[in-house]
């Protein structure tokens, strides 16, 4: 699941006037690290689906890594709006868990786009120079993880939720739940198996909140 990360955009080098669509290039570069992870992407796989030339893409995104970081805020503002809506707007928590990961179950294998979550499959291995790049993708699943808490938390509140229940360990369990949906996601598996995984998974709500 996609949590919004906010940085500074890099601005053009001062003096060249930019002659191509920022926002479509910087769209079009989120889709290729996407689909091939950050490593995978080479800087003539970047440029030819952004359109520009590579000094074109130095002016105006600094470098890959931080071209990787505004693409990573872009799926997290785009990608991860609806989710994000659904896990706050449901009636209760249960009801919240089961829209989010309904709607993932679908959106993974969307044929108009990369299978998977970006957020899950762009880093999780690599190359030591690339260390930052991984650890920034560790912090962003992270706060996934926070992110479905507090909303158990919510619930807890509301009084939809036990108070015993263990927010924490709910969370995470959920969020695992979502990482190896993407994986299969990638792996081939159509909508319809990853609903039944996300019935299951809602199935065992029940026993982890603690009713009988």
């Amino acid at each position: 699941m996609a949590v919004r990360r906010v940085t500074k955009a890099q601005k053009p080098a001062k003096g060249r006037p930019r002659s191509f669509d920022r926002a479509a290039a910087l769209r079009a570069a989120m889709e290729v690290f996407w689909q091939r992870g950050y490593e995978a992407t080479s800087l003539s796989d970047l440029t030819g689906a952004m359109g520009i030339n590579a000094p074109s893409l130095y002016a105006a995104f600094d470098c890959k890594e931080a071209l990787f970081g505004e693409a990573l805020d872009l799926y997290q503002v785009t990608e991860g709006a609806e989710p994000q809506r659904l896990l706050a707007q449901g009636r209760t928590a249960k009801e919240s868990f089961a829209a989010m990961l309904r709607f993932h179950a679908g959106d993974y294998v969307n044929p108009q786009k990369p299978p998977g979550c970006m957020v899950v499959l762009a880093a999780i291995v690599g190359a030591p120079e690339n260390k930052s790049v991984r650890g920034l993708m560790t912090k962003t699943r992270r706060s996934a993880v926070e992110m479905l808490a507090a909303r158990i938390r919510r619930g807890i509140t509301a009084g939809d939720v036990p108070k015993g229940a263990d927010a924490v360990a709910m969370a995470t369990f959920y969020t695992t739940l979502m990482q190896g949906m993407s994986i299969q996601a990638r792996d081939g598996a159509t909508k319809k198996q990853l609903l039944a995984t996300v019935e299951a998974a809602m199935a065992a709500w029940d026993g982890m909140v603690g009713k009988r």
